[in-house]
């Protein structure tokens, strides 16, 4: 399972582009309300999450998933439940996405330390000891993925699906939404 963290003032397009490549690929991706089902985003679209952040079932994730947006990063921070989930990934070997401004939130925990990594540019100097690559949409380090912003939603979310599912999957959504340029 892929649990996508929605806190109030996410980035919706951040949000949205993966979540629905990820699903058109077939994988289990649920949304996760931190402040309850209702999330407003940042350009204040009411967003309804599948399940709450006490519904998390952290045996049966794969993959967690963090969009930015300032307010939905603070949200994450905020929540030390959200935090836990986001270590839980991390101690147990699995997939940890983020885009934006949500790669500060691992580099927060330490698990961007040492990897190739990216984010909104501004957002460098909470990186701590990632290596930063600035040219790029998003990039794989290990199990880490992080993307660049809004406007890389679409290559973050195929960089997803090549991750859990392979580069032909990955090709197969690209195809399927006419991306002319992998």
């Amino acid at each position: 399972m892929v649990y996508m963290l929605l806190g109030t003032g996410f980035e919706e397009t951040e949000a949205i582009a993966p979540l629905d490549i990820m699903r058109r690929a077939g994988i289990p991706v649920l949304t996760v309300g931190i402040n309850g089902k209702t999330v407003v985003s940042s350009h204040k679209v009411p967003v309804v999450a599948d399940i709450t952040l006490e519904e998390m079932d952290l045996t049966d994730m794969d993959m967690i998933v963090l969009p930015g947006g300032l307010g939905g990063v603070a949200s994450i921070r905020g929540s030390q439940q959200a935090m836990d989930a986001i270590a839980f990934a991390r101690d147990n070997d699995k997939w940890m996405a983020a885009i934006c401004a949500g790669p500060t939130v691992l580099a927060d925990l330490h698990i961007t330390d040492g990897r190739q990594a990216t984010c909104y540019p501004g957002c460098e100097t909470g990186m701590g000891e990632a290596v930063m690559v600035s040219d790029v949409p998003c990039i794989r380090d290990g199990k880490v993925i992080t993307g660049t912003s809004a406007g890389c939603a679409v290559p973050f979310g195929l960089a997803l699906v090549e991750a859990l599912k392979g580069k032909e999957a990955a090709k197969t959504v690209a195809e399927q939404i006419v991306i002319r340029h992998l």
